[in-house]
């Protein structure tokens, strides 16, 4: 059995505030094989690491009254949007900005954090990759080990068809920002994300790097909304879909309750035939996100009536794991490892 792979995403974002270099280094000292940054464009054209272009929600933007001014209203993948947007700010400007923990609520000491960290830049989260990766290389050394393989990254391309109306096209920045890095092909252990895939096939054609398709549980993708196709989401899970979604990536990340639903009074169903279905077509299956504060878990696995408190995300982990998934998508990769480690320990006894 290959050992599935444990992605942080953004990060170790259940102990940082999500997308910040602290974030990214903690998940890979705490065993994460890979990581996941979101990636925007700044208005000259860099690439920065925020899960979505508004900056409000994860920054301290509203406070600079320098930039009170820059607060407007925009229609994002039909949805309209006020805040500040990483579009209207050059690189210079973002890196005065300070991040802050996006929902608070469910995690409070992630807040200690805030006003800490800068926005990270692609170029800063490669340059760490090639640090931590470094170490762990000397440490293999040292042990008289085996050097280890790359650690894996999995960049999620945000609302690509919005920043190419804008003058913004985002595929060859990634490339060229990737290729400067050494990022060229399947050995690099770096895979393309995104829910639009008129982007992912714009990237099959520049580059041998693996993409994946970003599936949502509801809606469809922005790209087919904007030009007329009137196929939804779920449409890419049917046997033709997968099929078609093959031609093009190399794997599928499904929001999980497409791999194992929701039963009634919140449990857990037994899995759909999703997996089945895409590793039919060759494709792997990696699902999101896995969090560990009880407002995320099903009912039988909360720890407590408060939302922030954490619950068995290990057991959650353990069920869809048993549904032969490939990797998964967790905001605490720690959590993540054991849990991966203790089935693999089961699967062989």
């Amino acid at each position: 059995m290959q050992k599935p792979t444990v992605i942080g995403h953004r990060g170790a974002s259940g102990y940082r505030p999500e997308h910040t270099l602290a974030a990214y280094r903690l998940a890979l000292e705490q065993g994460a094989d890979a990581l996941e940054p979101d990636v925007v464009m700044t208005r000259d054209g860099v690439l920065v690491a925020r899960h979505e272009n508004e900056l409000g929600g994860t920054t301290d933007v509203a406070r600079h009254a320098r930039f009170a001014s820059r607060c407007t209203t925009k229609v994002i993948d039909a949805v309209a949007v006020t805040g500040w947007f990483t579009e209207d700010f050059t690189l210079q400007e973002l890196k005065v900005l300070r991040a802050r923990e996006r929902i608070p609520d469910l995690r409070p000491d992630n807040s200690r954090f805030d006003g800490q960290f800068e926005i990270a830049t692609l170029e800063e989260i490669l340059a760490l990759r090639e640090e931590v990766g470094r170490e762990r290389s000397a440490r293999a050394l040292a042990l008289g080990l085996p050097p280890p393989g790359p650690i894996g990254l999995y960049p999620e391309i945000k609302h690509p068809s919005y920043f190419e109306a804008l003058g913004l096209p985002m595929a060859e920045p990634l490339i060229e920002t990737l290729e400067r890095h050494g990022c060229r092909g399947p050995e690099a252990g770096v895979f393309l994300q995104s829910f639009e895939p008129s982007i992912l096939r714009a990237l099959s054609l520049l580059t041998r790097l693996p993409r994946v398709q970003l599936i949502e549980a509801e809606g469809a993708p922005a790209d087919f909304i904007a030009t007329g196709d009137a196929r939804t989401f779920a449409a890419l899970l049917t046997p033709q879909g997968l099929a078609e979604v093959a031609a093009y990536a190399s794997a599928i990340g499904p929001e999980k309750s497409l791999v194992v639903a929701r039963a009634a009074r919140d449990g857990l169903a037994r899995p759909t035939t999703l997996v089945a279905g895409a590793h039919a077509q060759g494709l792997r299956v990696n699902p999101w996100t896995f969090r560990a504060e009880n407002a995320f878990l099903p009912a039988q696995l909360r720890s407590s009536a408060r939302d922030a408190d954490r619950g068995d995300l290990a057991s959650e982990l353990g069920y869809f794991l048993a549904a032969g998934i490939d990797g998964f998508f967790t905001d605490q990769p720690d959590i993540g490892v054991r849990a991966r480690d203790a089935f693999l320990e089961a699967c062989r006894a």
